[in-house]
């Protein structure tokens, strides 16, 4: 054979075994991801001198509770196989709702609380309802909710910020939530990530251990053979839809609680930020796969980035374009490997 087909060959073998290494990291997302996460931690630990104070340390696990808490969310949604982009508007609404009857209807924080967390579940119980029993698409359905949602704050706050300075000033309980912090040492370690720790690990257990999961992963990867094996597929999309939403409630209320009120921009944003981490954290677009682990893993990694970006004075116009450019090369990624998985079925 001619020495120069016979190099055409082996590059061709070296390439897909270069690919299949590759996929095969991809699979082992979650591995990845730390050690991706180290690598920023190491890289940015010496090269910058700020990165590693407390300071900075603390910033980092405070956005990444309260944006984790979301990501959680649409996770499970995302697992169903559907997916909801009204997430910020959805925390927003909520804490609008909650920070109206505390400061006007003078009503106690956590009753308010509940209540403006019940209203993100009913937005849930619709956008199942919807999508389920007139069989329209999540994209659709929760798009038209995040001008809904956005349009009734509008109206509940005649687009005035709500100012809860005085509310939580007289209510350190429940302010301790978000503003309070619990001495390790000579450290002060903020509550708010500590409740997200714990909401995470409630969540991964029952993710990883739970029967009413397995079916979410069942309807997720193939739900044609979910609705045969006798699975109520209505009702599992429709507890996604809702686990989603009042998670997104949730995290409103201590978004609300650190920065003392309700902004009517509130949660912006959050929706692509929660959607990037999931994807780079290893949830498919299609359903039927993702962890709870793996998609915080993804909002580390996304946060670290931003923050190495904000340390290095990387203007924030590009601090977008890399962002979106990650999430691109996520779902491309993706989409490649259920094409090579497709593939290999045939």
């Amino acid at each position: 054979m001619d020495n120069s087909k016979v190099e055409v060959i082996e590059g061709k073998q070296k390439s897909k075994n270069a690919l299949d290494f590759l996929f095969g990291i991809l699979k082992q997302r979650e591995a990845f991801l730390i050690i991706l996460v180290a690598m920023i931690f190491i890289i940015m630990g010496l090269t910058n001198k700020n990165f590693l104070k407390w300071t900075n340390i603390s910033t980092i696990i405070t956005s990444l509770a309260i944006d984790g808490i979301v990501v959680i969310g649409m996770t499970i949604i995302l697992i169903s196989g559907g997916i909801d982009l009204a997430v910020g508007s959805t925390l927003c609404l909520c804490i609008t709702v909650a920070g109206w009857l505390m400061k006007y209807a003078g009503a106690n924080p956590w009753l308010a609380s509940i209540v403006g967390i019940g209203v993100a579940a009913l937005y849930g119980v619709i956008l199942g309802v919807l999508v389920t029993k007139l069989h329209l698409t999540h994209f659709i359905v929760s798009l038209c909710f995040m001008g809904i949602s956005r349009g009734l704050v509008q109206i509940i706050t005649q687009g005035q910020n709500i100012s809860l300075v005085s509310v939580l000033g007289s209510n350190k309980a429940f302010a301790f939530l978000g503003q309070g912090n619990i001495n390790i040492g000579s450290i002060q370690f903020p509550m708010a990530p500590v409740t997200f720790i714990i909401i995470a690990i409630i969540t991964e257990i029952y993710v990883r251990n739970s029967a009413g999961m397995r079916k979410v992963y069942y309807t997720g990867s193939n739900e044609n053979a979910a609705r045969y094996s006798g699975i109520k597929i209505d009702k599992v999309k429709i507890f996604a839809c809702v686990a989603c939403a009042v998670l997104s409630g949730i995290a409103g209320i201590i978004h609300m609680i650190r920065f003392m009120g309700a902004a009517t921009s509130a949660g912006t944003g959050k929706e692509m930020t929660a959607l990037s981490a999931a994807v780079i954290g290893g949830a498919s677009m299609n359903g039927g796969r993702g962890t709870i682990i793996g998609s915080i893993l993804g909002l580390l990694f996304i946060i670290l980035i931003q923050d190495a970006m904000t340390l290095s004075n990387v203007q924030p116009y590009y601090q977008e374009f890399v962002k979106y450019m990650i999430v691109l090369l996520a779902v491309s990624l993706d989409g490649i490997s259920l094409y090579r998985a497709n593939a290999k079925k045939k």
